[in-house]
């Protein structure tokens, strides 16, 4: 990754409206060329309908950006022929083969017909899936179809790869199978942008963006998003765990008390030290917290934090 060399995606502002809905409000983001690039949020914050524009599926109701040097107002059509586009459907022929569907997006994606067969047995090969070349596309699992989609999706060695929501109701371990594959296409250079709301994948990211309601809250990797939340974040094995939450709870310097079993998980703001905490406010109740021990705060506690903090400031303005 490069940062002095031009972004492949560049927006100012952009914007979408259905009618009274604004899906998206007054994005401007960067991503760079070469990186994994993921946009994070709920269900409904914006992210499809954010991928869908950068991918010239949908115009924007205002703003404007650049994708693979293209405006994505004006060159919609040329934006879709340098990128691939894989959703969190599987949006393959169910009725035909895996070789026929990839047949199908190398003549659809413009492969050379010189180059066709090989580009096609490179991608059976890498992903796995020669000795399944015939069976017919619809009776593969979740994780083999996924598979499918990713390849189809790369047949033609696109610059820049859409991943929206490509995990989705996707077995663990298929999940992992899947960033391994990731990572393999990146090395070659291929830039990957992913929306996801699994937050153990954003870790797995170079950058993140993060949209609630359709607006961006943030944007760094993802030790950077962490650290200016400011959160610091400890474990604590104890027997009376429902009084313990709910004394640590009371306490404006705690962000968030979660259960875990016998087992709590306190985060706190502003750098406090949530051992220290724990001790002291569990003491005033004979309450001992076991052997409680900082760890490190994950870019799910940052995330929970920053919606928290967005859905405070809204109640504070209403």
């Amino acid at each position: 990754m490069s940062e002095t060399a031009e972004p492949i995606i560049a927006t100012q502002h952009l914007s979408k409206s259905f009618g009274d809905l604004v899906a998206v409000r007054d994005l401007s983001l960067e991503v760079r060329r070469g990186e994994i690039f993921g946009i994070l949020g709920p269900n409904g914050a914006g992210k499809s309908t954010t991928i869908r524009m950068l991918c010239g599926i949908l115009d924007p109701t205002s703003g404007s950006g650049r994708v693979v040097g293209f405006d994505i107002a004006r060159d919609a059509e040329r934006i879709k022929e340098h990128i691939g586009y894989m959703t969190q459907r599987f949006s393959l022929y169910e009725d035909l083969t895996v070789l026929e569907n990839l047949k199908f997006y190398a003549g659809i994606y413009g492969v050379p017909r010189a180059r066709r067969a090989a580009r096609i047995g490179e991608m059976l090969a890498q992903s796995g899936l020669t000795k399944r070349k015939d069976q017919i596309a619809g009776t593969l699992s979740g994780g083999w179809k996924q598979r499918v989609a990713l390849a189809c999706a790369t047949i033609h060695s696109p610059p820049l790869l859409f991943l929206d929501e490509p995990t989705a109701g996707v077995d663990p371990v298929s999940r992992r199978e899947f960033w391994e594959q990731i990572y393999e296409i990146a090395s070659g250079g291929t830039t990957a942008v992913m929306t996801t709301h699994y937050m153990d994948e954003a870790e797995r990211c170079h950058r993140l963006a993060f949209i609630f309601r359709g607006e961006l809250l943030d944007v760094g990797t993802p030790d950077e998003i962490v650290t200016r939340r400011g959160l610091r974040v400890a474990e604590l094995d104890l027997e009376r765990a429902d009084e313990a939450a709910g004394l640590l709870r009371a306490r404006p310097e705690v962000e968030e008390v979660a259960h875990y079993g016998r087992r709590l998980r306190l985060a706190t703001r502003r750098g406090v030290d949530p051992v220290d905490l724990a001790r002291r406010v569990l003491a005033e109740r004979a309450i001992a917290p076991g052997e409680p021990r900082e760890i490190r705060p994950t870019v799910e506690d940052a995330f929970v934090a920053m919606v928290r903090a967005d859905a405070a400031r809204e109640r504070g303005a209403s």
